[in-house]
């Protein structure tokens, strides 16, 4: 199974994604960590995304599309793969599409885990972790046993992230909707787009998925 997984920040995706790669039995491509990887590997494609990256510059589609076009011509991508992170945009969904094409492959699914604005914003405004040992809370959910103090060290002040106060988690969200918006257009016209209710339990989101893919109970 071919499959992209869509999803806001802090709608769960990364937790859907290991479930989902058990399930499967496919790996998950991450275009950062294939980025990451090939610049510390230094093959000639790492080599140029290494420069934009350097240079704090978006890498260009043709570098990620033949990143994803490497890898997954590895053997644990021969029943399939998830992307995570790729394509954002229409034009490279059509570079995905070409280079898949020639493989005699296709996108055949594409999930969105989908999770109102004000639910992502509670989630992620939340979230604080403890700058000694990295350890991560969610004052709702998973809050210290003392306040503003870390479980696992005793660390006393734990941070919140930038990108974690509610203005920023709005641009980020903004942004996200932006790319992603005419790409599930694209995608629920060819009938291979699932909406996915993203605000229940892992568990529940996954037999969600699970029954959206018909990949079993």
């Amino acid at each position: 199974m071919r499959l992209v997984l869509f999803g806001p920040p802090g709608a769960g995706k990364g937790t859907q994604a290991k479930r989902l790669e058990e399930l499967l039995k496919v790996p998950q491509l991450s275009t950062g960590d294939m980025l990451r990887a090939a610049k510390r590997e230094g093959t000639e494609l790492g080599k140029t995304a290494a420069e934009y990256m350097d240079a704090g510059k978006l890498v260009p589609d043709e570098v990620v599309v033949g990143l994803i076009e490497q890898r997954i011509q590895q053997p644990d991508c021969a029943d399939g793969f998830m992307l995570d992170g790729f394509p954002r945009t229409i034009p490279q969904a059509d570079a995905l599409d070409a280079m898949l094409d020639k493989a005699g492959q296709k996108i055949e699914h594409v999930v969105s885990i989908e999770v109102p604005d004000d639910n992502i914003v509670q989630r992620l405004s939340n979230r604080r972790s403890c700058p000694a040992c990295g350890a991560v809370y969610h004052l709702v959910h998973v809050p210290p046993a003392v306040d503003n103090t870390c479980d696992k060290c005793g660390h006393v002040g734990l941070d919140q992230r930038d990108d974690d106060q509610p203005d920023a988690i709005r641009v980020r969200l903004k942004a996200f909707h932006d790319q992603t918006s005419p790409l599930k257009a694209l995608y629920d016209e060819r009938g291979i787009l699932h909406r996915v209710d993203g605000t229940s339990s892992p568990e529940e989101v996954f037999a969600r998925i699970q029954g959206a893919l018909g990949a079993g109970a």
